[in-house]
């Protein structure tokens, strides 16, 4: 139906919007248009806030994400006032990939280096900080995690949990598949993660070994992905949304970014190299420092 009605309006370019599901798809259309005799020049702008996308440096919206996440939890943690024994897992949008996860971790921990905190009254910063990041490609030892975090419990009456959405998925799966319930995928074939639902499961397990009086679940996805751009955005938009204007006119087919098998030139880059569920490099120098200051608390 959709290669119908692009017939039949005389598109002949057609710039796609999306992650890589988004522009595969895409692609497809095209080569079917092709095999019909009809040229359809197809040139994606590669766009999810997973920031997850091979062999693609940086996608358009993660920057904004990574901000409004940070916002969002700025927000959220000041709950750790209201109870003793708090335990704050703040779920963030990464099926295979934390980097949104750790991006808005550092983010927040950018921001909370510019609040006043009075030691006198017991506001200590260590309380408003972050005591755990968990993501997809980190190994989780819960029992190693569990008598950590009880320490830092213990000392301050609260944890905060940066959760990627992806983080302990096939463990979680395991366990229910295990209990006989039926796994929900969607239209692509992913497990649907708000009925898999990591955040609850995290709560359960961290809850009973920390002795959590309250535990909150909050997801910051919809709030960080629906923002307007920032200006990192704006910026890669407008580099990106030209240079696809260039490529179409060229007759080029591809999704175009910063190339990272490419010195990061911005590229149009052939369909046939697209790939999802790249994954975050946890070998980077900032991140493992962040991971070893919060271990430190």
């Amino acid at each position: 139906m959709a290669a119908q009605q692009l017939v039949k309006d005389n598109v002949t370019i057609l710039h796609t919007i999306g992650g890589d599901d988004t522009n595969t798809t895409a692609a497809d259309l095209s080569n079917y248009l092709r095999k019909h005799n009809y040229l359809l020049n197809v040139v994606g702008l590669p766009k999810t806030i997973d920031n997850d996308v091979y062999p693609i440096t940086q996608t358009l919206g993660a920057y904004t994400a990574a901000e409004q996440g940070a916002i969002f939890f700025e927000n959220i943690v000041n709950e750790n006032t209201t109870s003793n024994r708090q335990l704050i897992i703040h779920e963030i949008m990464g099926r295979h990939c934390g980097w949104l996860t750790v991006a808005t971790a550092l983010k927040y921990r950018e921001r909370l280096k510019k609040i006043q905190f009075i030691e006198e009254l017991k506001i200590f910063k260590e309380k408003w900080d972050i005591h755990s990041i968990l993501i997809p490609e980190q190994n989780i030892n819960i029992i190693e995690e569990c008598n950590r975090l009880k320490k830092v419990m213990d000392k301050y009456d609260c944890v905060n949990v940066f959760l990627s959405e992806g983080a302990g998925v096939d463990t979680i799966i395991a366990e229910a598949e295990k209990s006989g319930e039926k796994i929900l995928r969607d239209a692509f074939g992913h497990v649907r993660l708000d009925e898999l639902n990591p955040g609850k499961w995290f709560a359960n397990k961290f809850g009973k070994e920390l002795n959590a009086n309250k535990i909150l679940v909050q997801k910051s996805g919809y709030f960080a992905r629906s923002a307007k751009s920032n200006k990192e955005d704006l910026d890669l938009i407008f580099k990106v949304a030209d240079f696809a204007t260039e490529s179409a006119l060229r007759k080029q087919n591809g999704v175009v970014g910063w190339d990272e098998e490419n010195n990061n030139k911005l590229s149009c880059i052939d369909f046939s190299r697209i790939k999802g569920g790249k994954p975050f490099d946890i070998s980077q120098k900032w991140y493992i420092e962040m991971i070893n200051q919060i271990h430190s608390i």
